[in-house]
């Protein structure tokens, strides 16, 4: 931890572990990193609960339902904007692609697809949807350089160790003027802000990083990959402050929930602080 950082916030994980961490503001990206960070197998244990909700297509209880509700509409949506990108072929890679559903989404509208995802549960869905087209983290390093016209990583890029290796790997990825998609959660917005170490979008340890638009556009514009468009999710802070709703008083209190969901999409008009945002990247011709 640097000296020049300070703890912002202490908290647990409410999920699996209920261990202790910290989130440690480094000033000069304007973000926010856990502390301590697990490495490798360790790491790995942190993702080891059938809660994972990522990893499933399942739909045990309202929080389930609620997620695959949204994801129905999210994916329509996530098909749109990619469409709108210009480019005259439509090669697709999405990191940490879970269970699939927006590469086969993209898949039915003739995009060619590739997907990476960790968890070999989740890969087996997602393999049964996309003709096998999704494959183990340790492919992405041999994936063959500038043959992406789109890379989405859809909540994924808060999960990556080693954030330098991982966007000059974006970057050799890309094709000239090809676009990057990240969409994340906002520390800064309302329902952050009201929760406090109960905000269900930490999920620390597994999130390990916690972004700001700042530092979206300044980890990127290293790589001459330039920040061009900054997009609400705004039915993000309605499941997340359900989650956070469960962490905080130990039950789903989804009228409380949608309260503070709505609150903090009413403050986003005005303040551009939503509970999450999708970033769209493009990758400058150099």
């Amino acid at each position: 931890m640097s000296k020049n950082n300070q703890t912002y916030l202490s908290l647990k994980d409410h999920s699996v572990s209920k261990e202790e961490f910290q989130l440690v503001h480094n000033k000069e990206l304007d973000m926010l990193e856990t502390y301590p960070q697990p490495e490798g197998e360790k790491l790995s244990e942190y993702y080891q609960s059938e809660d994972y909700i990522s990893h499933t297509d399942t739909k045990r209880n309202l929080l389930e339902f609620a997620y695959h509700k949204v994801r129905e509409i999210s994916l329509k949506r996530k098909l749109k904007l990619i469409n709108s990108f210009q480019s005259e072929s439509k090669t697709l890679l999405d990191i940490g692609c879970g269970t699939g559903d927006f590469l086969e989404t993209a898949l039915k509208d003739h995009w060619e697809i590739t997907g990476i995802e960790p968890n070999e549960s989740a890969r087996q869905i997602a393999n049964s949807k996309t003709n096998n087209s999704v494959f183990e983290t340790e492919e992405l390093k041999k994936l063959k350089p500038h043959s992406f016209d789109v890379i989405t990583l859809w909540h994924v890029l808060e999960h990556l160790p080693d954030l330098e290796m991982h966007t000059a790997l974006f970057k050799s990825l890309l094709k000239p003027n090809g676009t990057l998609v990240i969409a994340v959660p906002n520390y800064k917005s309302y329902d952050a802000e009201y929760y406090k170490n109960f905000w269900a979008a930490y999920d620390v340890p597994r999130h390990l990083w916690h972004f700001s638009k700042t530092s979206i556009s300044e980890l990127f514009k290293e790589k001459n990959i330039r920040l061009v468009k900054t997009l609400p999710m705004k039915f993000d802070a309605y499941y997340v402050c359900l989650l956070s709703e469960k962490y905080k008083s130990g039950f789903m209190n989804a009228v409380k929930a949608f309260l503070v969901g709505w609150q903090s999409n009413r403050k986003a008009k005005r303040t551009g602080e939503y509970s999450s945002h999708i970033y769209v990247l493009q990758n400058d011709n150099s």
